[in-house]
């Protein structure tokens, strides 16, 4: 099918929205490779992002101990370029690469990656992927803060101002010694003391101060000793309060900014300036892996401390060590990215300039790609998708492939009615989820299981499918026969044409299916994530992509009070099983393990499957270095732009293929190769 015959989903209003993109471009040169990211990002802080889009820039300004493949997304050399690992698989020792540097000229040295990793471990950098570090030895007990201390315990305790010499954004000095209890204030009410979210509030903590400096941290400027730091008793124990505001005073104690497990008892160490080692708690096979996830990118300490927490990310202060940097960000616009001279692989990536556009309506994106003015169309909406797969002769533009990701809605379970399990195995069970992507898909599958087809080794458990008989019966036993009752609720969803057809037709199959009143609402997604991060929802869309390939990147997310949670679910038998699995060697027993902590999962429902995506990538046949693989995740510096179209190309297949291929069947697709992804 030619281009003219999609007109009605392409061309109507192309011109005027060429002529309206180029107005909004002004006299910007073109760059020489431009795609849509989909949104804004979050931020160019690579700790604190956990969407796709964001991530998309981060691995192009950031570079960690590894890289990840654009063909299979395996760990190969990046800052590192060789690593020995031990016999026990629980020690890795990286050797830093010769003349790898920052984009302001400063080498990149061991002690960056420490200093990085106890940045996005520390509870008040707010990671909420910070889990992902946990594999680390003592690094969940110091992300955990206060909350995880025992007397006895090594602690660092961080004072509201910084050393002397110190920059002005430097972490406040720290005084180091032995934890030896906590005092609870007498005068503190029972639901006081357990309160989680004011538990500082009425603690002290005594500490007996370590007499010398720590050898690996340097509290006070060059030949400084730390201070008291705090109300010494006759003893020589130091009384502590944790509190934000520096000028709050108690009798007895000193004010300061948080109490930590001592850093130097984390597995992350700099062995010197061109080695660093990690030890992890226990045997974790996706280590390597995870450490090319851009949340741990590596930062640079000097220009967080010089500029602060907000100025550090803007374009004309950001330090970077990947292949591109920041040229400048137009906010709802785009980002244009420029090739970094000093990355140490830049004689290999081939494009200057770079154009990331934040269009979030995938239809206008199409448009643009239509008209030439986009090289990688992100997500084809899948309308149009369905479309182009029946154009003869074929699109080899466009090349559809399952990958290891999942859409799901998340119930807000400490909201009523959904912390009725009944009432959430209703809801399930009244989706037709064959008819949402008849509808809203092209090439999806229903999804019976958070975790998706492929993962080696493992079949996930399956919720039961449509039955809305049953899900009228459930609903009637928690209280709400024929409906009567049920408080009206909202969907909520990110700004996007595909939620919004997948919201609408949840919420007409509910209303016929249990005659409940349901209403659906979009916000802008970084809204979005807030509210799920808050709690403020009913019910909510998300999505997921694998970081690794294995269950446990998806099953690990809804342990209790785990940061990607945000359901308020929590099951007892499945932490259990989540943190058995992680301490089990035999590859066998440990995915037993998940696969019956997801069963639990499957059955108390606290999130609703409804399908495995498909990548969707429209990318023009003059771009190489573009590959369907498991995240759906293709680093910029991988790409390269030729000229003639007709040669040899990763991702379109040879003529003679068949390239929009049937979807696989379900249990086809189950024992398919291992697909993943990164979190839409």
């Amino acid at each position: 099918m030619s281009s003219r015959l999609i007109a009605p989903f392409a061309l109507l209003g192309a011109a005027l929205l060429a002529v309206g993109w180029s107005i909004r471009e002004g006299q910007l040169p073109p760059a020489d490779f431009t795609f849509n990211n989909g949104t804004e990002v979050k931020s160019f802080d690579p700790a604190v992002l956990i969407d796709n889009a964001s991530g998309r820039i981060a691995w192009a300004l950031y570079e960690g101990l590894v890289r990840l493949s654009p063909e299979d997304r395996t760990a190969m050399p990046g800052m590192a370029d060789s690593w020995e690992i031990s016999d026990d698989g629980r020690t890795y020792t990286f050797n830093l690469r010769p003349g790898a540097v920052w984009s302001n000229g400063d080498p990149v040295v061991a002690q960056d990656f420490v200093y990085s990793m106890r940045r996005f471990l520390d509870p008040q950098t707010q990671c909420e992927y910070a889990y992902q570090a946990w594999y680390l030895k003592n690094a969940r007990k110091y992300s955990r803060a206060m909350r995880g201390l025992e007397p006895g315990d090594p602690v660092e305790v961080e004072l509201h101002t910084p050393p002397k010499g110190a920059s002005p954004f430097a972490r406040g000095e720290l005084v180091y010694g032995k934890l030896l209890r906590v005092e609870e204030d007498p005068s503190a009410t029972p639901n006081e003391l357990a309160d989680d979210d004011k538990y500082t509030e009425f603690r002290t903590f005594v500490i007996k101060p370590e007499a010398a400096k720590p050898e690996t941290e340097k509290p006070g400027a060059e030949g400084e000793e730390p201070g008291d730091g705090g109300e010494q008793s006759a003893g020589g124990e130091l009384r502590f309060r944790v509190n934000a505001d520096e000028g709050a005073t108690f009798a007895d104690a000193r004010v300061c900014k948080q109490v930590l497990l001592d850093f130097r008892e984390v597995g992350i160490r700099a062995v010197d300036e061109r080695t660093v080692e990690t030890v992890l708690q226990d045997p974790t096979p996706y280590w390597l892996e995870l450490l090319g996830f851009y949340p741990l990118s590596p930062v640079n300490q000097r220009c967080i401390e010089e500029h602060g927490p907000k100025e550090w990310v803007k374009p004309e202060n950001l330090v970077t060590n990947g292949a591109y940097r920041v040229e400048f960000h137009r906010l709802r616009d785009r980002i244009r990215l420029k090739k970094n001279p000093l990355y140490w692989d830049a004689q290999n990536v081939a494009i200057e300039t770079i154009d990331a556009m934040a269009v979030e309506s995938q239809e206008t994106a199409f448009k643009l790609y239509e008209t030439g003015q986009i090289d990688w169309c992100e997500k084809t909406p899948a309308l149009i998708a369905k479309e182009l797969l029946k154009a003869d002769p074929p699109r080899r533009d466009l090349n559809p492939a399952p990958y290891l990701a999942t859409y799901f809605y998340a119930f807000n379970t400490d909201r009523k009615p959904f912390d009725d399990p009944r009432v959430r195995r209703a809801l399930a069970l009244a989706i037709d989820r064959q008819e949402i992507i008849s509808v809203a898909g092209a090439g999806e599958e229903p999804a019976l299981s958070l975790s998706p087809p492929g993962l080696p080794g493992y079949t996930a458990p399956r919720c039961p499918p449509a039955d809305p008989a049953r899900a009228r019966e459930l609903l009637a036993e928690a209280g709400f026969p024929g409906g009567v009752g049920f408080p009206k609720i909202e969907i909520l969803y990110n700004n996007n044409e595909g939620h919004a057809t997948v919201a609408e037709m949840v919420r007409k199959q509910w209303r016929r299916n249990l005659q409940i009143n349901v209403a659906a609402g979009n916000q802008e997604f970084t809204t979005v994530l807030k509210n799920q991060r808050e709690q403020n929802y009913d019910v909510t869309r998300r999505g997921w992509i694998g970081d690794y390939m294995d269950p446990n990147t998806f099953l690990d997310m809804f342990v209790t009070g785990g940061e990607n949670n945000q359901t308020g679910w929590s099951n007892a038998e499945y932490d259990r099983l989540i943190r058995g699995a992680a301490k089990e060697p035999d590859t066998k027993k440990r995915l037993d393990m998940l696969r019956r902590a997801e069963e639990v999962l499957m059955d108390e429902l606290p999130i609703m499957p409804i399908y495995y995506y498909v990548s969707r990538n429209l990318v023009r046949p003059t771009v190489h270095g573009f590959y369907n693989n498991t995240q759906d995740s293709h680093p910029l510096w991988a790409l390269r732009i030729e000229d003639d179209a007709s040669l040899p190309n990763d991702y379109f297949p040879a003529a003679a293929e068949s390239p929009q291929a049937e979807p696989a069947a379900a249990d086809e697709a189950e024992a398919a190769a291992a697909q993943a992804g990164a979190a839409p």
